[in-house]
This record gives C-alpha cells, structure tokens and sequence, in this order.
C-alpha cells in the first residue's frame, strides 16, 4: 500500500476539522445493542441502563440510533417508552450493525466553518485488530450515513477508531501508543506515518502521545479510558490509589507524561485526577471499569457509576468541570460486561 498522502485532498487541506465533543452538537449517534456475544449471558440487562442513557440526552438534543430492521426499531422504541424517553428526538436508521460500539465504527464528523459543510471520515474498521468477526457491516456505517445525509466523504487507508483519540477543539489530539502502534492495526505504517494520517483527516496540528490503557480493555488501551479533555487546556485522567493494585503503575506514568505535554501555544495543561473505582470482575474477568468513560452532549454528562463509593467523588469532579452541564450518573454494572461503556456506545455529530 502507498502510504504517501496527498495533503492537497485531505480534509485539513480543504479546511475541515474533527470539533471537541463539548462543541454544540445535532445529535448523538448510537448502534442498537444486539450481540450475544458481546454480553454472553447478560444481553437483557443492559437495555434499560442503555435506554436511560438515551433518556437523559434526548431530553434535550436529538439521538440517532442504527437498527437492523423494523422489528429491532420496535423492541428499542418499548425499552424507550418503560423509561420515558423523549421519543420526538429520537431518529433511527435502517443500518445493520454487528456490534453496539458506536464510537469505534461510527462516523467521524468534521465541519467546514468557512463553508458551512459537514463531512465524514469513514476510517477502516477491524474489530479492534480482528479480535471480534465479523465486522463487514460495522465497518460500511459511516459511508451508508453519509450516503444518507448527502455528505461530503473521505475514506482513508488506515484502521482507526474513535475511542482511540481525544480531541481539545484547539489543534491537539491525544492517543496512545498501546493502541494506535499496535501491529494489529496498521502494521505497515510507521509512528510518523500514523500521525499524518490523524493530522490530515481530523484536521488537527499536533499529537500528543500517552502510554498504555487500563487492564481489562481488549481494545488495546484507548484514550477514553484514561484521560479526557474537558475543554481547550484541561484533561481528567484517571488514578489509581492502591499501589498494590495492576492499573497503579501504568497510570502513574500516564499522569508524569501527561505533566511534561505542551498545547500549540506552549501552555502546560490543567490535570484534574479522577478516582478509579475498586476493580470490577465478573466471571473471573477484570472489566475496564473507568470514571473517563463519559458521554459531553449539549447540556448534559453522561458518567458510568459502578456501584462503588467513588462513584459520587468522581461525580462532584465532573461537576466542577462542566459548570454548565447536568452531570448525571448511570449504573454501568451491567454494560462493562461487554467492556465498554457510555463513551464507546456513542458518537457525536455536530452542529454546522
């Protein structure tokens, strides 16, 4: 494959660029939970957590879900109504999905502010490395939405997923290497390679690289486990208060490269420490269980709560960050079994 881009075509060349996900939004976009397998024997128990989810962000901004078929759009639309969703802003689409991860397989929007235009990015798509077949429906969901929408479409060469990057609206992407460098990805290409990539088709200036994910998340370390902008110059990264515990030491790291970044304008960012909750197992299994795992709408925060006395901490901190947001927690017992959370079942879709 020729990994040489022609930055003449790329989106940042015709202006486009990836907003924060605090930026004023249209809608956010879900892929109806259906897989087994992504829940073995737990897939009945997450819909009415997921569909408080829906609740809380339709009350004021519009959610488009994909559905496989009229017959799934009618079992969403009952869950919606046991807990009063506001079914007006609810949109579903007719795009078959083989899994629920919205944020992975979805699409990335970008907008033009000098033109007034939206696009999609449909990055490749593999399952997290090809960890999960089959993906060939998941992998088509950004070209089939932008088909629908009559949008302006980019399909680079290159795995991607949105889980794995975190934007401040000003320039900066943050990732880690665990994930974006792992040979299950892009095995062909190098760091430098990659980073074009992310600059060329999210539109952005510079990438600012942490280390490893959490234990327990099989998608190899993604951002949005560990740390997340909440505006221009400030990220929340969570830590772990037990030395003894396997996430200790990883994320200490994570929070001294976190100390000696730099934004564009050579500022150092604000860090504010989230808790980590005591270890989630089921099954014998370490759930990713994290506090980042949170969704920014328009007027609300969507945070994953597990039942654990940090819980409410991790709330207060999260209120002091979005003064201006509702932010509302949501019992994730259930749904980390599948081992993602609020974040990874979302994507946002700006407002032009």
């Amino acid at each position: 494959m020729n990994t040489d881009i022609d930055v003449s075509t790329t989106p940042k060349a015709l202006g486009f660029s990836f907003p924060a996900e605090w930026a004023q939004q249209e809608a956010m976009w879900l892929s109806w939970p259906h897989k087994e397998e992504s829940w073995p024997g737990k897939l009945e128990t997450i819909y009415m957590p997921y569909a408080q989810f829906v609740k809380v962000v339709a009350e004021t901004q519009k959610v488009r879900i994909n559905v496989a078929d009229e017959v799934m759009k009618s079992n969403a639309i009952q869950y919606l109504h046991a807990v009063s969703a506001n079914l007006p802003n609810v949109e579903f689409f007719l795009n078959p999905t083989n899994d629920a991860w919205c944020r992975d397989h979805g699409p990335a929007f970008l907008l033009n502010p000098l033109s007034g235009e939206k696009a999609i990015v449909d990055w490749g798509y593999n399952a997290w490395g090809d960890k999960y077949p089959p993906y060939d429906l998941d992998d088509v969901i950004p070209t089939r939405i932008a088909k629908n929408f009559g949008l302006k479409l980019f399909t680079p060469p290159i795995v991607m997923e949105g889980g794995s990057v975190e934007f401040n609206g000003a320039g900066t992407i943050l990732t880690t290497t665990s994930c974006l460098l792992n040979k299950n990805r892009n095995p062909h290409l190098t760091k430098d390679q990659i980073e074009q990539y992310l600059l060329e088709y999210y539109g952005q200036q510079q990438v600012l690289w942490l280390g490893d994910g959490i234990v327990g998340d099989d998608t190899d370390g993604h951002i949005d486990d560990i740390t997340r902008f909440v505006n221009e110059d400030t990220v929340v990264t969570v830590v772990e208060s037990n030395p003894l515990d396997e996430n200790y030491h990883l994320l200490q790291e994570n929070l001294e490269t976190l100390k000696s970044f730099r934004l564009l304008d050579g500022r150092p960012l604000n860090i504010v420490k989230l808790p980590m909750p005591s270890p989630v197992i089921y099954d014998d299994t370490r759930l990713p269980a994290s506090y980042a795992n949170f969704y920014i709408g328009n007027d609300v925060v969507v945070m994953p709560t597990f039942k654990d006395v940090n819980d409410q901490i991790a709330l207060d901190i999260l209120k002091t960050c979005f003064p201006t947001r509702n932010v509302v927690g949501i019992d994730s017992v259930d749904i980390i079994w599948g081992l993602g959370s609020f974040h990874c079942l979302s994507q946002q879709e700006p407002a032009i």
